[in-house]
């Protein structure tokens, strides 16, 4: 290890794009599979992982959404998300914004308030017991209409006060953040924050609706928006963070190779880009490993590290004491 893969591993940082389905380790799914008498088409962790070859989105989301099967009771939600917790503290994560697909759970019977009872008991537990802050952002599957989101939207308002934004996910291809102009009106009526993934697969159009549209304050991927100069110039000026997610680019096809990711460009072109591991287990690393493999691809200095980690606190979905706290102790850690 050298003294920069230390001095990464070390770094105090948040993640703001991970879906914690898509932290649901093969040998996570296998047990809970077991548990709740769920039969899947795999006999073993190996031929779970075998099945992780992607050339697109879609061929992950297939299996994504079959893994999601095995979860059902509360507690399959909470183990889920104290699992993907605990990894994270252990990479000196600090602050961590969890996504989750509630559509993906109700349409297989799985009440609204399982799935955020769970969650929810994971995200205090794991402030009491770890020290991370955070909190969850409820995503819509874009490959489903806006009736079915506005239905959701319907069912978590009893739980309003347990998130902390909106989000839009899943199939980009063919679904323009335009089709939810209105139920994410609804949802920043309600005071949630808004953000969308676009600009991973779908064009540089597509980020620009999300902001124009939806009224997004981030934008998760963003990798497309690079294709328009306009565009690049409106993100700086209007410091809209993109929360970039190499390892999932590079298992996606988004880029043929990590020495060709736009994630130095964008900090080159002075957008506010953060680094984040997507689903991690489908994708091969956390967030540490993200950083690592950018950085070895890219050969990203000590410095750029550094504005990528403050940039994950100042994009944070927190209280002003909060965040302030946290970059006071990313001063200190640079400091000693």
């Amino acid at each position: 290890m050298t003294d920069l893969d230390a001095f990464i591993a070390k770094l105090p940082k948040a993640e703001l794009h991970i879906h914690v389905e898509g932290s649901l380790e093969p040998e996570m799914m296998l047990a809970l599979a077991r548990r709740n008498g769920v039969a899947l088409p795999y006999a073993s962790v190996e031929s779970v992982q075998a099945a992780y070859c992607f050339t697109q989105l879609q061929d992950f989301l297939d299996l994504y959404y079959q893994g999601m099967s095995v979860l059902i009771e509360e507690q399959d939600f909470y183990d889920l998300a104290m699992a993907y917790l605990r990894r994270a503290a252990a990479q000196n994560v600090r602050h961590c914004e969890i996504f989750f697909d509630p559509q993906g759970h109700m349409d297989r019977g799985i009440p609204f308030r399982t799935v955020i009872d769970g969650l929810w008991r994971a995200r205090c537990d794991g402030e009491r017991e770890l020290g991370i802050t955070g909190g969850l952002i409820m995503c819509f599957l874009r490959h489903l209409d806006e009736a079915s989101a506005e239905r959701t939207l319907d069912e978590a308002l009893p739980w309003r006060e347990r998130l902390i934004g909106v989000g839009l996910d899943s199939s980009e291809k063919g679904h323009p953040p335009s089709k939810f102009q209105r139920v994410f009106a609804r949802a920043r009526n309600l005071g949630l924050p808004t953000v969308a993934h676009a600009g991973e697969e779908g064009p540089a159009a597509y980020v620009r609706e999300a902001l124009d549209l939806l009224g997004v304050r981030r934008i998760d991927h963003g990798n497309r928006a690079l294709d328009d100069p306009t565009l690049i110039a409106r993100l700086v000026a209007e410091k809209i963070p993109l929360t970039v997610c190499p390892l999932s680019n590079l298992r996606l096809c988004v880029v043929p190779d990590l020495e060709e990711h736009p994630l130095r460009r964008m900090l080159q072109a002075g957008l506010m880009a953060t680094v984040n591991s997507d689903d991690p287990a489908y994708f091969g690393g956390y967030v540490t490993e993200n950083y690592l493999a950018v950085q070895r691809a890219l050969d990203l200095t000590r410095d750029e590290i550094v504005t990528l980690a403050r940039n994950s606190f100042q994009a944070a979905f927190c209280d002003k004491s909060v965040k302030q706290g946290h970059l006071a102790a990313l001063d200190a850690f640079l400091a000693e």
